[in-house]
């Protein structure tokens, strides 16, 4: 389970939340919607421990992340709203790159494969200043099927896909809730399909 317990977030002098709580369980997807400027994600950062709330905790299986993130981390894969690439490195530079980051070993020929799911086969070696923004995202996204993780957090994750992109996407969060992992996700794109168990958690602008 990951909860957040009585959450409080300032962000130059106006409250984006405060008193906020809210839990995940296994198999489940939380669907977080509200205006831009909600706060969606700023609670997605602190959610993640890459951010300090103003007040609260949040606990991963009863523990406080704040105490030891070893643990949490390790079960845990986060994708920003920014795709988090080097324009300067190819895409199988980069996913290397991360995964030395995140100690997760994964041999070259699983990088191609995870590249070829993506349909990025040919342009592998292709620095991804020169990638299109999908084609970047499908970089980002990579790292899905490279970390055993058992939380996602997405922040906007199908950002600049097309059609298949987001059916690609789609069928591996079902399977992952289906399989006992957990979502929150942040998206424009209509969830009711994606899983069976979801729930929605609305933020609120706060003036």
């Amino acid at each position: 389970m990951l909860e957040a317990c009585s959450l409080t977030c300032s962000k130059r002098d106006r409250t984006l939340f405060e008193g906020l709580s809210l839990a995940v369980n296994a198999g489940e997807l939380l669907y977080l919607r509200g205006p831009n400027g909600a706060g969606k994600t700023s609670l997605l950062r602190i959610l993640t421990g890459l951010s300090t709330p103003d007040a609260g905790s949040v606990l991963y299986n009863g523990a406080d992340i704040a105490d030891d993130k070893f643990i949490f981390h390790r079960d845990l894969f986060y994708l920003g709203h920014k795709s988090g690439t080097n324009g300067s490195l190819s895409a199988l530079d980069n996913l290397a790159f991360w995964l030395a980051q995140h100690r997760v070993t994964a041999s070259t020929q699983t990088l191609y494969d995870v590249l070829e799911k993506v349909g990025l086969v040919g342009l592998e070696d292709v620095p991804v200043r020169y990638l299109s923004a999908g084609q970047q995202r499908r970089v980002a996204l990579s790292r899905l099927w490279l970390k055993p993780a058992k939380v996602w957090i997405l922040d906007e994750p199908f950002t600049a896909l097309d059609v298949k992109g987001v059916q690609m996407l789609e069928a591996s969060m079902k399977e992952h809730v289906a399989n006992g992992g957990m979502i929150i996700t942040t998206s424009h794109q209509p969830l009711s399909d994606i899983a069976g168990s979801h729930r929605t958690f609305d933020l609120e602008y706060r003036f």
